[in-house]
Order: structure tokens, then sequence, then C-alpha cells
């Protein structure tokens, strides 16, 4: 059996905001709306995201944000 890596990596709420292009507020909103993957509490005050966890979810997004699309329209002139 391989060892994924990717397991043993844990991402601060910083680190998943900037990942998703969000607050720090949303993340912590879309938690509690149960639609995202829940953290790992380490210890004492530190929460963490699996990475694995955060690969996953990402995997089973329906559709993704496209900051700037470059193309040429053709047909419509």
């Amino acid at each position: 059996m391989m060892h994924d890596p990717t397991m043993n990596l844990y991402l601060s709420v910083e680190q998943v905001a900037s990942r998703f292009g969000v607050s720090k507020d949303s993340i912590w909103r879309w938690k509690r709306e149960g639609e995202f993957p829940a953290p790992v509490k380490l210890g004492g005050n530190t929460t963490r995201w699996r990475l694995a966890d955060i690969e996953d979810y990402e995997g089973r997004l329906r559709c993704g944000l496209a900051m700037f699309l470059d193309f040429e329209p053709v047909g419509l002139s």
C-alpha cells in the first residue's frame, strides 16, 4: 500500500482561505453550512484542515471560476 504524503499535511484557515480566494470568515461559514470539509482540532486553539480533505472537496466541485478567458469568438460577425 502506497503512502499518500498529503494525508499528513495540514492547512491553517488563512492558507485555506488563500487557496480559495475568499476571507477566513467565508471558510468558517462554509464549514458551519456543512458542505465544506470539517477541520481537525490538533490541540489547544490549533485547528487545521487536512490537505487531502481539501483536495477531495475540490475534486467534487461542480464548476470552477475563470478569472480570465483568452479567446476570440468565432462566427459572430
